[in-house]
């Protein structure tokens, strides 16, 4: 068989370094790869950035909120209904309460309640789901059962009504009770991902060396299902904090114990609004906002993680900015090179 001797020297050409021209013009630097060191490739995205700044904020002021706050926040005083000033930045209440100083202390219940129930109902939803998952068979039926029953049941009525026949109802009960009726739906998602995984190569070859069944959950499931376990996360703390704002508000509980919650309920019942108290309010109705805009975009940041397409989107980020591409919410951008981005 003969070659082309042109084709020989063509293929040369392509290969082999090329020469720069004699016009003078010095020739553009070999674009770099945009694909980078993935090691920390969660924190490159901006949502997950902000989000974590927010709540590390917020996580910073439940540690070290009691012990900056200006005054006693139950401590009364004669300034009654002072707009937000030099002496009390968010106001004062009906009964001359700073404010600003119930914020600061009420954030620390806020904080516990959501992580204490995150955690609980996140390892409950990891057990149920993963063996129901892996074992099959009656075990699966028998806990998909389980987790069909508390799945179809109401959470937050279930909620006031569990708390308000308890004699007495702190944070970390209220806690307790949001994780036993809030891991449900998580130990769903876990169950069918688990299903999915059982049977793949790495596990089937994992069983076949004679692995023990915790070793193959811990070492080679798990492993596999650290987003989902996440964003299932997440997403229980988020719902935490909004049911024990909820409960304050309603006025079930214990309302000595400060949090944003209690804040808006005492503003509520003395007709804050009525009198034109906004201080009152409008600040513990901010951090609620706040802190659950923090985590609806962690949890953006996980989704964008997991998902292979958005994940390709995040770290060609700065290169469809330059070429003028803004992906919008809801939709996954396929991008195409151009004759010259292949050239």
């Amino acid at each position: 068989m003969t070659i082309d001797a042109s084709l020989v020297e063509e293929r040369e050409d392509l290969t082999g370094p090329s020469q720069a021209p004699a016009t003078g013009v010095v020739p553009a630097a070999p674009r770099q790869s945009s694909r980078g060191p993935r090691k920390f490739l969660f924190l490159r995205n901006s949502k997950a950035i902000t989000g974590l700044a927010i709540l590390g904020f917020f996580l910073l002021i439940a540690i070290i909120g009691p012990y900056i706050a200006p005054y006693d926040p139950s401590a009364r005083s004669d300034d009654i209904l002072q707009p937000p000033s030099w002496e009390h930045w968010f106001g004062t209440t009906h009964l001359g309460q700073d404010v600003f100083s119930q914020i600061l202390v009420g954030t620390r219940g806020v904080i516990v309640v959501g992580f204490v129930a995150g955690i609980v109902a996140t390892a409950i939803g990891v057990i149920v789901g993963v063996t129901a998952g892996y074992v099959g068979g009656l075990g699966d039926e028998t806990l998909s059962v389980v987790a069909n029953v508390f799945l179809v049941i109401p959470q937050l009525p279930l909620i006031i009504l569990i708390a308000g026949q308890l004699p007495t109802v702190g944070g970390v009960t209220v806690a307790l009770v949001i994780a036993i009726t809030g891991w449900a739906w998580g130990a769903r998602v876990l169950r069918a991902q688990t299903l999915s995984l059982r049977r793949r190569d790495f596990v089937e070859a994992a069983r076949a060396n004679g692995e023990r069944t915790w070793r193959i959950i811990i070492a080679e499931i798990l492993p596999n299902l650290t987003a989902i376990i996440a964003a299932g996360f997440v997403g229980t703390v988020a719902f935490a904090i909004l049911s024990l704002i909820t409960l304050s508000f309603i006025g079930i509980g214990n309302t000595g114990e400060w949090n944003w919650g209690t804040v808006l309920y005492q503003a509520q019942s003395q007709l804050a609004l009525q009198r034109g108290a906004w201080w009152w309010f409008v600040p513990a109705g901010l951090c609620i906002a706040l802190l659950g805009m923090s985590l609806t975009l962690i949890n953006f940041g996980i989704d964008e993680f997991v998902n292979p397409r958005l994940r390709s989107t995040g770290l060609n980020a700065r290169s469809l900015r330059r070429r003028g591409i803004r992906p919008r919410i809801g939709f996954t951008p396929v991008v195409h090179e151009s004759k010259e981005d292949r050239a």
